[in-house]
């Protein structure tokens, strides 16, 4: 209180000074001239109301009224309990298919029909697109009945090689020309099948780039239409992608690798959460890779999760928000963040007694997240200080206002 004191009566005596030294200037002068010593030094005897006023609230922020009376400072208090608390790395990710699949021609075509309309979930094996058969058709029927009559050509040789009227080379001969008719039907039951294009998984249908007549080619290009200015050629008929599940790809800086390396070795797959911006909303996933490699440009390695998409409102290249839950730390202290007090000696917290007196007590942190603080150096049932604590001093005596919310 001596400091206080003393910092009260220096502020008290600088003031008084002030005020005689303007008294004995106007006492000296008459009153005409103290208007106009006052008028002249108006701006002095503004900025001395202002030192004053700002002394005094200077005084009584620092030297709060309970404080200079010596009485116990309100605050409000935490009991100090063991708990769990996840370890989560936060991170931008975007979402991506499990599976794209380009729908090209196998071979050179007329589009003859099709069978899905832009936007539509197909399934695995659905007929998507049916190209011009015709010629097809035909050959595979050809072929079809020349694999019958070499049959019967070799069932007839057999019969005349039993009865010693055919030779066995004969019959050798009659077996292979079957045997090529066969692999001929076969060949054209393949081409044909090339004129009905079905899609290979299950997924969504993307935009259309032909319509019925446009004439396909085997390759990397398709025709899709013919104008004075050109031919329009793009690089597939559709495209399928897969939707549920879907993935996301993030990475996760290469300091933190082997906390979720050790802890996916430990037990099941990590899990994440992920939301869209601007959205409340969050979709759980596992994590099924990690990369084998750190990235060096970036210092990262990439992480792939699942997650499910039921209702498809998840579409790959959305950015999105990624949660991953690395770590969960057992019985952990853990207290309030604002509880937590920075000097330049360290890290310390307030921590009261039973005489209802606070000790700063030093401490280490080891996670923060969302409010919350995982430290160690305090035991469980300490009482800490939470609000409040910018008035107290080491061996104060605290009162209780209320206890922090858990």
């Amino acid at each position: 209180m001596s400091v206080e004191k003393t910092i009260k009566n220096q502020i008290t005596q600088l003031a008084c000074k002030l005020v005689n030294t303007a008294q004995n200037g106007l006492q000296k002068i008459n009153l005409r001239q103290s208007m106009s010593w006052l008028w002249a030094h108006r701006w002095k005897v503004v900025l001395l109301v202002i030192l004053v006023y700002a002394a005094n609230a200077a005084y009584n922020y620092f030297f709060p009224a309970n404080t200079k009376k010596g009485g116990p400072q309100l605050v409000t208090t935490f009991v100090i309990e063991k708990q769990a608390i996840p370890i989560i790395l936060e991170a931008s990710g975007t979402i991506a298919s499990a599976n794209i699949v380009d729908i090209r021609p196998q071979t050179t075509n007329l589009v003859s029909k099709i069978h899905i309309k832009e936007g539509q979930t197909v399934k695995a094996g659905e007929l998507l697109f049916t190209l011009d058969d015709r010629a097809s058709q035909a050959n595979y029927e050809k072929a079809k009945a020349q694999a019958d009559d070499a049959l019967r050509q070799y069932e007839r040789a057999k019969e005349l090689f039993a009865k010693k009227f055919l030779s066995q080379a004969a019959l050798d001969t009659s077996k292979t020309n079957w045997q090529t008719a066969i692999a001929n039907a076969k060949a054209a039951e393949v081409a044909l099948s090339y004129d009905r294009i079905r899609s290979p998984i299950t997924g969504r249908a993307g935009v259309i780039n032909v319509y019925p007549g446009s004439l396909v080619q085997a390759g990397t290009n398709v025709t899709t239409a013919t104008t004075a200015s050109g031919t329009t050629t793009t690089s597939a008929l559709v495209t399928i992608t897969q939707m549920d599940p879907i993935n996301v790809q993030f990475t996760v800086p290469e300091k933190e690798l082997p906390l979720i390396m050790g802890e996916r070795q430990g037990q099941d797959d990590l899990s994440v959460s992920i939301s869209l911006p601007g959205s409340k909303d969050s979709v759980q996933g596992k994590v099924y890779v990690i990369d084998n490699q750190v990235d060096p440009a970036i210092g990262a390695v990439r992480v792939k999760a699942q997650l499910p998409n039921p209702k498809g409102q998840l579409i790959p290249g959305q950015f999105v928000s990624v949660k991953l839950t690395a770590k969960t730390m057992s019985d952990a202290l853990v207290i309030p963040t604002q509880a937590v007090v920075i000097n330049q000696k360290g890290t310390f917290l307030y921590v009261v007694n039973a005489e209802n007196k606070v000790d700063l007590k030093p401490i280490k942190v080891l996670y923060q997240y969302q409010g919350q603080t995982a430290v160690s150096g305090v035991n469980e049932n300490d009482k800490i200080v939470v609000e409040g604590k910018q008035n107290l001093r080491p061996g104060g005596t605290i009162r209780e206002t209320k206890k922090a919310a858990e």
